[in-house]
């Protein structure tokens, strides 16, 4: 009896392999009949068999309580609140730094800048070039400190 199952156990999962003879790719579709007229679509699988598991769906509620996912999310969002923060702190003192070199595009003239007037023009130009872009980070920051407080919490 032991052998009996045995073999019929053999030929079940061996025959498995003749039926996988002809396998075609349509897209991200796996088939072994490919759909009339649409063969030109597909490309036949040569190599190997092939083994495609549906993806599994959880049911809504599974997982994390809603409240754990809450404290989670909103200790990420102190974190980022934090960074961003220190980052504000950090680009508004550079921001002063630069307004007081800059002095209101008259900044004071330094090495050869007194005989060479265009090193003088070039100079105050990345001045004022560099406090652009360093309001525009201070605004950009804000923007995102304001989107972490309107966000509500997952």
């Amino acid at each position: 009896m032991v052998r009996l199952t045995g073999m019929v156990l053999v030929l079940a999962l061996g025959g498995t392999a003749f039926l996988q003879d002809r396998i075609y790719r349509c897209g991200n579709e796996y088939t072994n009949m490919p759909p009339p007229g649409g063969i030109a679509k597909c490309t036949l699988i040569t190599q190997g068999n092939v083994t495609v598991v549906p993806a599994v769906k959880l049911p809504p509620g599974s997982g994390q309580a809603p409240s754990l996912r809450s404290d989670v999310q909103r200790s990420k969002d102190a974190d980022a609140r934090f960074i961003l923060e220190s980052e504000l702190k950090k680009a508004q003192a550079l921001q002063a730094e630069l307004q007081k070199d800059y002095n209101n595009g008259e900044p004071e003239k330094v090495g050869v800048e007194a005989r060479n007037y265009q090193k003088y023009l070039d100079r105050v130009a990345e001045m004022k070039a560099n406090l652009q872009r360093n309001e525009a980070d201070i605004a950009s920051l804000k923007r995102e400190i304001a989107r972490l407080s309107a966000a509500p919490v997952r």
